[in-house]
């Protein structure tokens, strides 16, 4: 689970059933002020080569602590691109003459878009006016760069490969990536049939459809790794398929099936996944 998921309550009749329940969270960052020093007496492990954790067992928890070499990269990037545009603001706000309740309606406005660097910039606001004043606390700073691309997380699991819990934890992306793919791109929801079959049906259909979605992500592993299975959909929802229906003296119908001919990059594509072959359809000629 993630770290905004479990309450102490529920991970403690988890920890007291029978059999126990095992469990593998994230835990807030707000916690590593207290484990700060345990941790630093601790040795590194290498998971990868990008990822390496340290083990800290306290009571009846094994707290996990893990450093990203990729999600620090990422996560500062994250914060630089706020704090430069939050910066920008507040010097066009601090020249701008506006009445004291819109300067705090654009304050917010600017604080919901950047909640990340906001938290790292003091802000007072003139008690009686319309002006106001900021600088950067680098002290928060200081500490939001020690923390950048870090997780902290906790467990019941006897496991002490760190290896292993890493990998465990892991599977939270696949599980989040998988609910955003049945919300998203199979459109799983909403739900508007008011019968449980038809509920039902409409669930297993978008089962089937996200099994589909899985095998080709598998497939394009290793056909083509540089593609997600989101990337190809959208590729391939420019090909269509439509039969024209042209009427005749005799009272009957000619049918002719056109298709949408694939660019080359499509093409391609196509040949690089190997598709199974498929009868072609042809148009039918009904003599009159």
């Amino acid at each position: 689970m993630d770290r905004g998921i479990p309450i102490e309550e529920v991970l403690e009749r988890m920890r007291t059933s029978d059999p126990p329940v095992q469990y593998l969270v994230g835990t807030p960052k707000g916690r590593l002020s207290a484990l700060e020093q345990s941790l630093l007496v601790k040795p590194w492990k290498q998971v990868r080569p990008e990822v390496r954790v340290k083990l800290l067992p306290q009571d009846a928890v094994l707290y996990v602590f893990a450093e990203s070499r990729d999600r620090i990269a990422k996560e500062r990037s994250m914060r630089r691109r706020q704090m430069k545009w939050l910066w920008a603001r507040l010097k066009k706000l601090s020249t701008m003459k506006l009445g004291r309740d819109t300067l705090l309606m654009k304050l917010g406005a600017a604080q919901g878009k950047t909640p990340a660097a906001w938290r790292l910039v003091n802000i007072e606001v003139a008690v009686n006016g319309a002006s106001f004043g900021f600088w950067l606390n680098r002290k928060k700073l200081r500490e939001a760069r020690r923390r950048e691309g870090r997780y902290l997380l906790r467990t019941n699991l006897t496991e002490t490969d760190p290896a292993k819990l890493w990998e465990y934890y892991l599977q939270l992306v696949s599980v989040e990536e998988a609910f955003k793919t049945l919300k998203g791109d199979l459109a799983i929801r909403p739900i508007y049939h008011q019968r449980v079959p038809r509920i039902e049906a409409h669930i297993f259909v978008s089962f089937l459809a996200y099994c589909l979605h899985v095998t080709l992500g598998h497939r394009l592993k290793h056909l083509a790794p540089g593609l997600t299975t989101r990337s190809v959909l959208e590729k391939f929802s420019a090909i269509q398929m439509i039969d024209v229906r042209i009427p005749t003296t005799c009272a009957r119908e000619l049918t002719l099936t056109r298709y949408t001919q694939p660019e080359p990059e499509l093409q391609l594509l196509l040949e690089r996944l190997k598709p199974y072959s498929a009868t072609r359809r042809t148009p039918s000629v009904v003599e009159c």
